[in-house]
């Protein structure tokens, strides 16, 4: 005989026990002679699963740690191949690779674990995740295609297809199609798209163009992380986890569009190595230091409550850990603060670096196009290390 121990925290309620041992249960009767391998459609209602419980992790606080990613990349030899613009050298959120004097294909790959409950909802956000990429390089999306990693027997089929609906209505919304994909069985649930995309070669604005004199604006609050934390251990209400997916699945199309419009030096989209992390990233690679008004940065309000109370992702303090020896804090900026700075977004805003000249053009036309959390956060000071200076 064997034993099945629950470890159960303070977010497992008694119907999530009854839902665990009914899993087990089910898993024990397909493991007998003649039971089918997958759970059968309606063998629970739409509704009843939550995804955030079939995960370790939620979203982009899923990624490998950047220390360790930094290892690896370290170790491989980049491309030597002239027509790649865009390799892995620079930290860049997408790979370009000019294919004529006139057009330059840009490809993204984004994938990860449920951040949200709703299966619909979290194809959305996948979606939305994965198209940022390649606004971030300034780039027109052509096309995707799914992958899918699904665990069949702890699941039912209905939830992949809500997954699969999300994203296609997404991708819809960009002006895309998915027109195929890759599908595995895995223990957890993720998903994500390969996306193509297309960009005249003298066009493309990659993270490591920051020129000192540059303004920091970003497109979207901080805070997702923090919330969709508190969601899963029961701390945050339905209202605020609505907004908190509401700003995920919000596509960055119309910030690009406006990027391009105004002409901009540098951009990245802000992720799961939080705002500071991909900051740095720009930073260093731009060989610029950066000084960061951090009462200027948009934040979701609830996230100061929820981080106070504990809410944190492990990917947000690995983030914070991370970067101290590149950022220097102001004494009056409290550790709540530092962690929102840090926290781990999914299908954050995009971080864009441009001429002062241009900020208020830019800040106009992000509001025409209904951008509305928009905010000048920041100044590239000088030619530097990537350092970072957070002051109030």
């Amino acid at each position: 005989m064997g034993t099945v121990r629950f470890s159960v925290g303070r977010g497992t309620s008694s119907e999530d026990v009854d839902q665990a041992a009914g899993i087990v249960s089910e898993a024990v009767r397909r493991l007998l002679p003649g039971s089918a391998g997958s759970v059968p459609e309606g063998t629970l209602e739409q509704g009843e699963y939550k995804l955030t419980h079939y995960t370790h992790g939620m979203g982009c606080a899923c990624k490998l740690r950047p220390q360790a990613l930094e290892e690896i990349l370290a170790a491989l030899p980049p491309s030597m191949d002239p027509e790649v613009l865009v390799g892995t050298d620079t930290a860049d959120d997408a790979a370009v690779y000019r294919v004529s004097d006139d057009i330059a294909i840009v490809q993204t790959v984004d994938f990860f674990t449920p951040i949200v409950d709703d299966p619909y909802m979290f194809g959305a956000i996948s979606a939305a995740n994965s198209l940022s990429d390649i606004y971030a390089m300034g780039a027109r999306p052509l096309f995707a295609l799914n992958i899918v990693g699904f665990p069949d027997k702890r699941l039912p089929l209905w939830v992949l297809k809500e997954i699969l609906r999300g994203a296609l209505e997404k991708t819809a919304e960009a002006g895309i199609s998915i027109i195929g994909g890759h599908t595995v069985e895995d223990i957890e649930p993720k998903f994500g798209l390969a996306v193509t995309g297309i960009v005249h070669p003298d066009q493309v604005i990659p993270n490591s163009g920051a020129l000192p004199g540059d303004a920091l604006v970003l497109t979207k609050p901080l805070g997702v992380g923090i919330i969709s934390t508190a969601v899963k251990s029961g701390l945050a209400d339905e209202i605020i986890a609505q907004e908190a997916s509401e700003l995920m699945a919000t596509l960055n199309r119309a910030a690009c569009e406006a990027m391009l419009e105004v002409g901009a030096n540098a951009c990245t989209d802000i992720t799961g190595f939080g705002l500071l992390g991909h900051l740095h990233e720009m930073s260093a690679g731009s060989q610029v230091d950066v000084t960061l008004s951090a009462s200027a940065v948009p934040t979701l309000p609830a996230a100061w409550d929820l981080a106070s109370a504990g809410a944190v992702p492990g990917g947000t303090l690995n983030n914070l850990k991370h970067v101290s020896d590149h950022v220097t804090f102001a004494p009056t900026i409290s550790r709540v603060e530092q962690l929102i700075l840090a926290d781990a977004q999914t299908s954050g805003g995009l971080l864009i670096s441009l001429p002062e000249d241009r900020v208020d053009d830019l800040l106009a036309a992000l509001q025409v196009r209904e951008v509305q959390a928009a905010a000048r956060i920041g100044q590239v000071t000088a030619k530097g290390a990537g350092h970072i200076e957070v002051q109030v």
